[in-house]
Formats: structure tokens, sequence, C-alpha cells
């Protein structure tokens, strides 16, 4: 039976966890589109799901302070996550200039499972921001609750769990809005924006060794 502290450890764990995930980001971009194309989805939400709470678990055995004590490996891999986001963002922008091709029903449209999962890998584990907030804020976060860091982690991988299968599964209601192909030209630019951002700010943290 749950004690008051765990419960109260699990609820914080529950509410970090999501507010760290539900910023727009590369990953929630990548399972909205999915999630509107019909597209694995369940492969795409198990995929970000189970890394997260990979990721969570990871932080809370210690990892984010292992990665604190090897500072050359932050720039590193923002320079390979930037030159992925780059190379995603031409990719939305080509779509964006291509209307005719973002039907999601579209023949030969559709990309397959091994392609779709390696992306979701690449956009999930070549992102910084995953360690940065995932392992070592969530790690350290979770270290404070002592004895209860287990509930918190059990909270937090709820929230990605609840969160990523809300996303994918969810985004089906809003295919109504995304039958005419001038809607996918906007979500796609929209992406390509946002994954532009991503690459550049990522770019200056591995500059600044940050």
């Amino acid at each position: 039976m749950l004690t008051t502290p765990a419960l109260f450890a699990a609820a914080s764990g529950f509410a970090l966890g999501l507010g760290l995930i539900i910023a727009i980001g590369a990953q929630n971009a990548f399972v909205l589109r999915q999630g509107l194309r019909l597209e694995h989805v369940a492969a795409v939400v198990a995929v970000c799901a189970l890394s997260d709470v990979v990721l969570i678990l990871a932080g809370v055995l210690g990892a984010g302070a292992a990665l604190e004590r090897l500072p050359w490996l932050v720039p590193v891999v923002c320079f390979a996550g930037a030159a992925f986001l780059l190379g995603y963002a031409l990719l939305a922008a080509r779509r964006a200039l291509r209307p005719g091709a973002l039907l999601p029903d579209a023949a030969g449209a559709r990309t397959g499972l091994a392609v779709t999962v390696g992306t979701c890998l690449a956009l999930t584990w070549l992102n910084p921001h995953v360690y940065l907030d995932t392992v070592v804020l969530l790690g350290s976060t979770a270290s404070t609750y002592g004895e209860h860091r287990w509930q918190f982690a059990a909270g937090a991988g709820l929230g990605s769990v609840l969160w990523f299968a809300g996303l994918g599964f969810g985004a089906r209601l809003l295919r109504p809005v995304f039958a005419r192909p001038a809607a996918w030209r906007v979500l796609d630019g929209v992406i390509a924006a946002v994954m532009t951002l991503l690459a550049v700010s990522l770019a200056v943290r591995g500059v600044s060794g940050a």
C-alpha cells in the first residue's frame, strides 16, 4: 500500500515528467505527424514511451551524475543532434513545398516500419535535451525523494506513457482538418521551422560547450 509520501513522490514525478515532454519538440512533432497519417502509430508510441522510461530509470540509477562528470560528451552529442535535426528539417520543408505528396493515404506515400522506427529512435536518442532533462534533471530530482525515488520514477514514467499514447492515438481526431493538402503544408512548414531552431540552438550549445 502506498503511503502519503510515496503518493506525493509519484505525483511529483508525474507532473515534472509531463512538464518536460509536453513542450513542442522534434519527438512530439514526429509522433503527431505519424498519428495524423495513421502510420505505424503503435510502434512509434511504444518506442518513445519505452525510451523515456529507460532514460528515467537511468537517471534514477545515477547516470545523470556520471554524465555530469563527462563534460566533453555534451558538445559531441549537441553537434550530432543538430546535424540530424537539420536534415529532418530539410525533409519537412521539401514536403511542405510539394503538397501533392502530403496526403496521408497517397499511393506509395507510406514509410516502412524499419525506417519509421529508426527515425523515431534517432529523434529520441540523438537529442541532447533528452539527457540533460530526462536523465540529469529527473534523476537528480528523484534523488531528493530518498527511499521514494522509485515512486517518483514510476510517476514520471506513467506521465510519458500517457502523453505519447494520447498524442499518437489522439491525433486522428484532427484528420478532418488535415484532409486538405494545404493543412499538411502548414504542419510540415511548422515542423521544418521548429527543427531548424532546435538544430541552431544545439549547435550554439555545442560551440559554447554547455
